[in-house]
């Protein structure tokens, strides 16, 4: 006797119908449970202008389970036990304070290059990606806000991720372009999209032989400047690739209904969480960043202040407002860990278990780079979940950047200016 295959169907007066995982017909001929192992996936969450001191963290100084929820985390109480909270840890390098997102994946020394009055490295999100990418129609899936840099306490870029050269990945702004780039119909046949990617690559081969003949010609501080150009150009040419590969390949049927055009703030946000639900459920990607709205989720609880004034709060509207926003992105996120704990993966195991979700701050409030608000939670396995830990003061963010990756499969060594694992955060 065999096991059963784990995709099963009903067939009956000419229909076929696939069914959904059932773990009882999963067994094999000893009873045993055969379950396929499930990818690891991740998920880093940020926000501009940090959080209200006074009542986001706790207030017990020690590590442990012996710690009180706080009003800005009231609605997470019910998971209490399934994320960690990390105090203390902050960038190296002091960049602008309201650049809340720009170096916050990154760690890097934005004038770390001489002559250069802007640089930044590779985010972490984009490790995994290097990493998992192949097996998934999209590498990562960055995700932004509309006006992110004006309203929104983020700084420069395009979304929180940036490449191995250090330059912007651009990020989708809704969920109507995100719902569209995972499920939407394609508007050119699968002939015409090749006939415009060959098209691409022709165009690219006769740029990159032209360069090769500027490239001699050049003083060295220029050729660099033309190697970073290069690398741009090689990435877009492994996009290219990828695209072809899965040209013939369609897209998983939604999950989900369509979102509206006009959705913003608090919806914007839920709904932003439901197609990441979606997006790891199909296995359509394993990596997404998402760099949230702050000022348009102010909007759309009707609090009339200023997302960079409410930063600098005193005692009064602000402070109050301040508050609301908190518990709010604390209720969206309990949502969103209720969401992954009850979604199933194609393998039948829980989502929670097999993703690695941040969620944070480069900023602890106003100009203050130091003690970013962190929770981790998800992955089980191999993260120690329902804690507080209070780390030395100045750890490098860095440094829980690398344990994560190091809890989802990934050997790094060293990431950004981390000096070590934060060994109390892994099984």
């Amino acid at each position: 006797m065999t096991g059963i295959n784990r995709r099963h169907f009903i067939k009956g007066a000419g229909t076929t119908l696939a069914l959904p995982f059932l773990a009882s017909l999963q067994s094999n001929a000893f009873g045993k449970e055969k379950t396929a192992p499930s990818p690891q996936r991740m998920i880093f969450l940020c926000f501009g202008w940090g959080v209200t001191k006074e009542t986001w963290f706790p207030s017990t100084n020690e590590s442990g389970k012996n710690w009180q929820i706080t009003p800005g985390l009231k609605p997470l109480e019910k998971y209490k036990d399934d994320f960690t909270i990390i105090q203390n840890t902050q960038h190296k390098f002091l960049n602008e304070g309201h650049w809340g997102s720009t170096f916050y994946l990154t760690g890097a020394n934005r004038y770390g290059v001489p002559g250069k009055s802007f640089h930044n490295t590779i985010s972490v999100d984009q490790v995994a990606a290097a990493k998992w990418g192949k097996n998934n129609r999209y590498s990562s899936m960055p995700l932004d806000c509309v006006g992110a840099e004006s309203q929104n306490g983020h700084g420069p870029g395009l979304s929180a991720s940036w490449n191995n050269s250090g330059k912007p990945l651009s990020g989708l702004k809704s969920p109507f372009l995100l719902y569209n780039k995972l499920f939407g119909n394609e508007k050119m046949t699968p002939k015409q999209k090749q006939h415009m990617i060959n098209e691409k690559k022709s165009s690219l081969d006769i740029i990159l032989t032209d360069l090769k003949r500027v490239n001699k010609k050049l003083s060295a501080n220029d050729r660099d400047k033309l190697n970073e150009y290069l690398e741009s150009v090689r990435n877009i040419e492994t996009n290219l690739a990828k695209e072809l590969n899965w040209l013939y390949k369609p897209k998983p049927k939604a999950t989900v209904k369509p979102p509206a055009k006009t959705v913003k703030g608090y919806d914007e946000i839920k709904l932003m969480y439901d197609l990441m639900i979606a997006a790891l459920q199909t296995d359509s990607t394993r990596v997404f960043t998402y760099r949230q709205p702050v000022q348009s989720l102010l909007d759309s609880l009707g609090l009339a202040t200023n997302a960079h004034d409410m930063t600098h709060y005193a005692r009064g509207i602000r402070y109050q407002n301040s508050q609301i926003r908190d518990e709010k992105q604390s209720e969206l996120l309990a949502y969103f860990i209720s969401k992954l704990k009850k979604t199933e993966d194609q393998n039948g195991q829980s989502l929670f278990d097999t993703t690695t979700l941040s969620y944070g701050s480069n900023i602890s409030n106003v100009h203050h780079l130091n003690n970013c608000p962190a929770i981790i939670t998800g992955n089980r396995q191999n993260l120690q979940l329902g804690q507080q830990l209070i780390m030395p003061e100045k750890t490098p963010l860095c440094n829980l950047w690398l344990t994560l990756l190091k809890a989802s499969g990934i050997d790094q060594q060293q990431f950004g200016d981390s000096t070590g694992l934060i060994e109390d955060l892994l099984v």
